[in-house]
């Protein structure tokens, strides 16, 4: 009998299925197997049963509450305590502002009022603000508040607090401020300061514009359509803002001829401005001895206002009013103080070389000036008026050099001295960061980052 004959329960068509020949049956009974092994695996695969055939079963219990009586307890066995944050209003009171922040203490009110650090709560300028802690009886906790500084100081804190035995005290701390830099742009239409008030910078920010480019702009001739680009510091104190800092870099385009200026501190610890190619932009002399002015009178022959006669005028007369700051033009020393005939009371400043400068006419004479002290550039040596042979309020300036007066407006003026090499290339990193901002200010460039934002 043939080997698929001892298969009896299979029927002829499975013998066809099979096949007749070796390699046939081989292939066929292979796959027969792996079916039969197939379905064998899904025919005891566990079956999962329905969520929905599942029983449900329901457990009521009911939970103790705590009593509402039992609630307000434990609040009341609980010291409640409030932060609260207020401005300093124009014309504020001490008592008005300690309702505003929940203060009712008579105690903490009369310690502000008489304790000699904690009265400077009461000096914190309108729209500073004041923070302070309370309890649920309103009693003071703590109270903070940022005090007036100049910008060249570092700037307090004023803390008034309470101890664990509840007594008040009060201290002055350094405030750790948080530094930014700040870009602007400005464009001139009618005056410096009206365009750095349309463009939001600080007055602290637009003097030191003035500072930084007076030797190469006269900013009584700025004309319509000149603009500036500034890069300057402001210190933050709990996200409010506290004082404006240093100006670190600046550029002025002024009748279409551009002058650019970078901060930077040198090694031995002096500091000033520079052009971006390392040279300083302190010039020996200041263009003028005041800040803002006009000419009244030039270097010339004219007619002696009062004598009447043809003479010729040895120096320049700025217009004024009277008590205007005047400023020593240069380092120096105080050749001559005091009333000189026509000239009125006189200032003469001996500068290096031969050069010298004189002030006349001034009301009064500034602190401290006195004959062979010394002065600064840009350092107030006294305040505009009208004495000696004077018709109005002017200063009458004069430069000279070997004690021969010269035109102060025309005469070459030598700059300082440039950076020294090893300061070098520590400057050009400092000047390339500023340049690269300077780039993202410009007109064109805004204009691409407001096209790529658009899109």
């Amino acid at each position: 009998m043939r080997p698929i004959d001892k298969l009896p329960h299979l029927a002829s068509g499975s013998r066809l299925l099979l096949g007749t020949t070796r390699t046939s049956r081989i292939i066929s009974f292979s796959a027969l197997f792996f079916a039969v092994c197939a379905f064998g695996a899904v025919g005891v695969a566990p079956i999962a049963p329905d969520a929905a055939d599942l029983p449900v079963k329901k457990i009521i219990q009911d939970l103790d509450l705590p009593k509402l009586d039992d609630q307000i307890a434990a609040l009341e066995a609980s010291e409640q305590h409030f932060v609260r944050e207020e401005k300093v209003l124009r014309g504020d009171t001490l008592g008005a502002l300690m309702l505003r922040l929940g203060i009712d203490d008579n105690e903490a009110n009369n310690f502000i009022k008489t304790d000699a650090t904690a009265k400077g709560v009461l000096q914190v300028k309108a729209g500073k603000s004041v923070r302070a802690q309370t309890n649920d009886e309103g009693e003071l906790e703590w109270l903070q508040a940022s005090l007036p500084d100049g910008t060249d100081k570092p700037s307090r804190t004023l803390m008034v607090t309470r101890d664990a035995s509840g007594k008040l005290s009060a201290a002055e701390v350094l405030s750790k401020l948080e530094r930014r830099v700040e870009m602007r742009s400005g464009n001139i239409r009618s005056s410096l300061f009206a365009a750095t008030d349309e463009a939001q910078i600080p007055d602290n920010v637009a003097n030191q514009i003035v500072s930084m480019f007076e030797t190469n702009v006269d900013f009584r001739y700025l004309q319509r359509g000149d603009h500036f680009n500034v890069v300057y510091e402001t210190f933050w104190q709990n996200g409010e803002f506290v004082k404006t800092g240093k100006v670190l870099a600046g550029e002025f385009s002024n009748v279409g001829k551009l002058f650019q200026s970078v901060w930077f501190d040198e090694a031995g610890g002096n500091g000033g401005y520079y052009s971006f190619d390392g040279k300083s932009l302190k010039k020996a002399f200041l263009k003028s001895p005041l800040e803002f002015t006009r000419v009244s009178s030039g270097f010339s022959m004219r007619v002696h206002p009062i004598s009447g006669q043809w003479k010729r005028h040895t120096g320049v007369d700025f217009a004024a009013v009277t008590g205007t700051p005047i400023r020593a033009t240069s380092d120096g020393v105080i050749e001559s103080v005091g009333p000189s005939g026509g000239y009125g009371n006189l200032v003469v400043v001996k500068h290096w070389s031969n050069y010298s400068t004189a002030y006349a006419h001034m009301s009064r004479f500034a602190s401290g000036i006195r004959k062979g002290s010394k002065v600064s550039q840009g350092e107030v040596i006294g305040y505009v008026g009208t004495t000696g042979w004077s018709t109005g309020p002017h200063l009458h300036y004069e430069f000279r050099v070997g004690n021969e007066p010269r035109d102060p407006l025309s005469v070459s003026i030598p700059n300082a001295a440039p950076l020294a090499s090893h300061d070098m290339p520590r400057f050009k990193e400092v000047a390339a960061d500023m340049s690269h901002r300077f780039a993202l200010l410009r007109p064109e460039r805004q204009a691409e980052i407001m096209r790529l934002a658009s899109r």
